[in-house]
């Protein structure tokens, strides 16, 4: 018989600033959405690479767009996805590790812009399930507002 020890689940908001170790990325603008399934991040210059890899630049500050990190990561696998508007279009999509509320979490992004939003990141439901209850009513319970940062890297 095996017993599973059930996880506490933390109270985060709307709003948080979470973290990307693999890719040397702290403080970044994530919008948690219960409504969609997947999560996404703000990035150009998508560009696919042999041996199954894509390189991008993750846009860091909505205001200042030129301030960015070039990563390079395996492609996880491309599908299409249909956006809020309706609009359908083919997606790559990437894993990495997150640390959102002090609780590290490998997670799936899809690449896309998201120039006209407040958010560099959008966490969906696949990315908060097991570990996160969003209230709604409340951002940035895990710490204070900061400006995201390349860590140990300048900006591109």
């Amino acid at each position: 018989m095996v017993i599973l020890k059930e996880r506490k689940l933390e109270i985060i908001g709307w709003k948080e600033t979470i973290d990307l170790p693999e890719w040397g990325i702290e403080s970044i603008l994530a919008k948690s959405d219960t409504g969609a399934r997947r999560s996404a991040i703000d990035v150009e210059n998508v560009v696919e690479l042999p041996g199954n890899q894509v390189r991008f630049d993750i846009v860091l500050d909505r205001k200042n767009r030129s301030l960015t990190k070039t990563v390079v990561a395996p492609i996880d696998h491309q599908t299409h996805v249909r956006s809020s508007n309706g609009e359908a279009h083919e997606r790559y999509f990437v894993r990495t590790g997150v640390i959102i509320h002090g609780r590290a979490k490998e997670v799936e992004f899809s690449l896309v812009s998201r120039s006209s939003m407040v958010c560099r990141i959008l966490l969906g439901r696949k990315a908060l399930e097991g570990d996160f209850l969003v209230d709604a009513s409340l951002k940035h319970v895990s710490r204070p507002r900061q400006k995201a940062r390349v860590v140990g890297h300048k900006f591109r």
